[in-house]
């Protein structure tokens, strides 16, 4: 790694004013003034996460334009999101380059379409579609082929990826197997409605997104006479995330820039992670092949993360395979040492997403803003856990990217299949010959599209089918926590879950997928769900994709300022088998990881006994000894026995009076917080107490259903219950106590 002398971190904007060029400079590092002063012929900027790429390209504009080099009108910087652009517009206006064009693709072209149809084609632009899914419904119909509305999305999005590919209809099977894509569907069913959508189109004189870049780029290919007037109006072009474009926006930047080389790109290979839209980082990583007289400059040093989040972060590429992992970037900290990144294993999934929102709750209560905190995970439907934890630990949040896990519509769909299922009960024949809830839950949501084996590939389908295996996993666990339920039960808690989490919250830790935190930074990010067959995820089978997984756990883990917590959980519920192993991304980073630390086991791994796996005080986590039953002593296996901490058949020695006093006290707690009742505790942990009766709050901890934060906040009253006192009582004696 090349050792530099670390500089302060640049100054916040707004810089000075001064009508000097050399005022933009002030505060720039070495390689950003670099790029600043570059102004001339091709400019490659390798740049890594937090490196300040932004500044440096805004910052060369407005130097250009102050040095007299570049005129505000002749030049054009193109990103990819509106958010992004606006952004540098702001910028540049406080460097007083007011006058610059900083827009998206999609518009900028859009701009030249409208200015240009009438003299090249003739009479008005067609209408422009910007929700095409009605119109391919219609084209599947006419196909014979009849779509849900996943269905509907997952070939919306083929038709899309094949058009900024320059992929016609009859390309695009052959066009998948080239490019290594698992497609959702049929290709020769897709390929019937990609043609079927575009006969549609013209026949109602409409175009859609991918048309406005196919018909500038036509226009400017067969009208020399446009293509020069636009390289008349614009004769400087900046591009930042250049490792996002797609092959079509590629061929447009091409014909805008014409024989001229006055053009900065801007990027990271490392952070390619939408290559399902058809980006690509080949026109990054080859620019030098296109140019040979470019100037390359590389961005290292790092201002957002601390120097263990980029110890961690280069340490993950290092690990990079395929022909562009000699392209990453060694990052250099330039902030102040921080904590350590935290690793915890958990045994199961809702354990791990408690003790997630508690160390937020933590975090919070140290002076961390939760709008400056993050839970990051790999696909939304694993969202619902953690709105859920955020929730009982009364933190608000909100979901960024994907609606809340109850207002989803295949959630909402399902929600009234069930409840009318339970409505119909026995006069239902779908459910006359199903035995227990689970299967009952499994038929009525095989309707909207639940299978037992999830669907193959990415896309709509499959997070539809994550949202419906979600409430199929929330009626095994009630079903283990009361076999007697029925599907009113399952609807009732449902509905009571729902509206605890539409309840109205104020802005505050974002929960979001990986994918969609691509360009944004937390103090404190918490990366969960790190699991073999999440990250990377079930259907990324080629090298390829499994590395683009690994830069997707990176891009994750560079979005942490000072605090960041990765973990996974090795069973998904409660008392179910630990057959899960951590990624293999986080081997040889996390402690106990290094050579050797897996072994095969059924054709995975596990976790290799030896490794520190640090808990949440920083305490090695201790195995987790057989649960037992307290009467005869037989292991337990099922997740009711568990939290009954005895066998089904055993005798009980419910204290009946204790189960009504915890009974009506959790009714009143309840209906204090706003909550269902299952919030406080369930009925199987209020039975356990009522049979164990704990003198002490070790033993109240040792029941299952008691973790730290409830015996935190109910172990007082519970254990006031339990002696025969009223709750509070024996707090208020113990102060009394302490009085001299």
């Amino acid at each position: 790694m090349v050792r530099m002398t670390p500089v302060p971190t640049p100054p916040p904007e707004p810089l000075p004013t001064a009508e000097s060029a050399d005022a933009v400079l002030d505060g720039l590092d070495p390689e950003q003034r670099e790029v600043a002063t570059a102004l001339h012929g091709p400019v490659c900027v390798l740049a890594g996460a937090g490196t300040g790429k932004t500044r440096a390209i805004t910052h060369r504009i407005a130097y250009g334009v102050r040095a007299g080099v570049l005129q505000p009108a002749s030049v054009l910087a193109v990103t990819f999101t509106n958010r992004a652009a606006g952004e540098m517009r702001g910028r540049l206006r406080r460097l007083g380059a007011g006058g610059v064009q900083a827009r998206t693709f999609h518009s900028a072209a859009l701009r030249q379409l409208h200015y240009f149809w009438p003299r090249a084609v003739g009479g008005e632009l067609p209408r422009l579609v910007e929700r095409k899914a009605a119109l391919v419904g219609e084209a599947a119909a006419r196909s014979g082929l009849r779509l849900e509305r996943t269905e509907l999305r997952d070939v919306t999005s083929e038709i899309e990826w094949a058009k900024v590919t320059r992929t016609v209809p009859e390309d695009y099977p052959a066009a998948l197997a080239k490019a290594g894509r698992t497609p959702p569907r049929d290709p020769a069913e897709t390929a019937r409605v990609f043609t079927a959508y575009e006969r549609l189109k013209q026949e109602r004189v409409t175009i859609d997104f991918e048309d406005v870049l196919l018909l500038t780029v036509g226009i400017l290919q067969e009208r020399a006479d446009i293509a020069e007037q636009v390289r008349g109006q614009y004769q400087h072009f900046v591009v930042d995330e250049y490792q996002d474009v797609s092959p079509l926006q590629q061929r447009l930047l091409e014909l805008w820039l014409g024989d001229r080389e006055s053009l900065c790109v801007v990027g990271d290979a490392s952070q390619t992670i939408y290559s399902f839209t058809g980006a690509t980082p080949d026109h990054l990583l080859n620019f030098r092949e296109r140019h040979p007289s470019a100037t390359l400059v590389r961005l290292v040093r790092d201002y957002r993360s601390t120097p263990q989040v980029v110890r961690l972060a280069n340490g993950l590429l290092g690990q990079a395979t395929g022909p562009n992992a000699r392209h990453r970037l060694e990052l250099v900290s330039q902030r102040e040492p921080g904590p350590e990144p935290v690793f915890t294993e958990y045994h199961d999934e809702p354990a791990e997403a408690d003790a997630t929102a508690r160390r937020v709750r933590q975090l919070i209560d140290s002076g961390v803003p939760a709008s400056e905190i993050a839970v990051l995970f790999r696909v939304n439907a694993q969202s619902e856990l953690y709105e859920q934890a955020l929730t009982d630990a009364r933190v608000p949040y909100q979901v960024r990217g994907a609606e809340r896990f109850f207002e989803r519509p295949e959630v909402r769909e399902a929600q009234v299949a069930l409840r009318g299922a339970a409505r119909a009960g026995a006069n239902d024949p779908m459910l006359a010959d199903a035995a227990g809830l689970v299967e009952q839950t499994r038929r009525v949501l095989a309707t909207k599209g639940w299978r037992a084996q999830a669907p193959a590939g990415s896309g709509a389908v499959r997070d539809r089918w994550e949202s419906l295996a979600a409430l199929v996993r929330m009626a095994e666990e009630l079903a283990a926590e009361r076999p007697s339920a029925s599907l009113a039960d399952l609807v009732a808690e449902l509905d009571g879950r729902a509206a605890v989490q539409h309840a109205p919250t104020a802005v505050g830790v974002t929960l979001a997928s990986l994918h969609s935190a691509k360009g944004l930074e937390w103090d404190a990010v918490f990366l969960v769900g790190l699991t073999d067959g999440m990250m990377p995820i079930t259907y990324a089978r080629t090298p390829e994709q499994v590395e683009e997984e690994r830069r997707l756990l990176y891009v994750g883990v560079t979005r942490a300022r000072r605090h960041l917590h990765l973990s996974w959980a090795l069973a998904r519920s409660p008392g179910g088998r630990a057959a899960r192993v951590p990624s293999p991304f986080l081997d040889g980073l996390r402690p106990g990881s290094g050579s050797g630390a897996r072994r095969a086991a059924g054709g995975g791994g596990t976790v290799a006994g030896g490794g520190v796996l640090r808990g949440e005080a920083g305490r090695p986590r201790a195995a987790r000894a057989p649960a037992r039953c307290r009467v005869c002593g037989r292991t337990l296996t099922d997740p009711g026995e568990m939290k009954l901490m005895r066998c089904e058949e055993c005798p009980s020695e419910l204290d009946e009076v204790l189960y009504e006093r915890l009974w009506a006290w959790r009714e009143g707690q309840a209906r204090q917080l706003g909550q269902p009742a299952y919030c406080v505790f369930t009925d199987r942990t209020l039975m356990a107490i009522a049979e164990t009766v704990p003198d002490t709050a070790a033993e109240l901890a040792r029941i299952p259903g008691v973790r730290a934060r409830k015996l935190q906040q109910y172990g007082a009253d519970v254990l006031a219950l339990c002696s025969g006192e009223e709750p509070g009582q024996l707090a208020s004696e113990e102060a009394e106590s302490d009085r001299p």
